[in-house]
């Protein structure tokens, strides 16, 4: 599922996630399990709210990598087509 994020249309970061989840366009939300829960836990509650899968991600620079950048991210998501 990793792999859809380097070829599929999808924002990194938490304010660009936050925002794709509450206007209805995030198909997904990966989130890194051992980012700060101060930022991933209303990203958490957005999702619940908004009907929005959640997958876990070991590590920050894991979801990072898979976004295609050179440094860690704590949530990304996968954008409806």
């Amino acid at each position: 599922m990793l792999s859809r994020l380097k070829t599929g249309n999808r924002v990194a970061g938490v304010k660009q996630s936050s925002k794709a989840i509450c206007e209805g366009m995030a198909k997904c939300a990966f989130i890194a399990e051992n980012a700060d829960s101060a930022l991933t836990g209303p990203i958490l509650e957005l999702c619940s709210k908004h009907d929005t899968e959640v997958i876990m991600v070991s590590s920050t620079w894991e979801l990072g990598r898979a976004c295609g950048i050179d440094v860690g991210a704590a949530v990304a998501v996968l954008l409806r087509d």
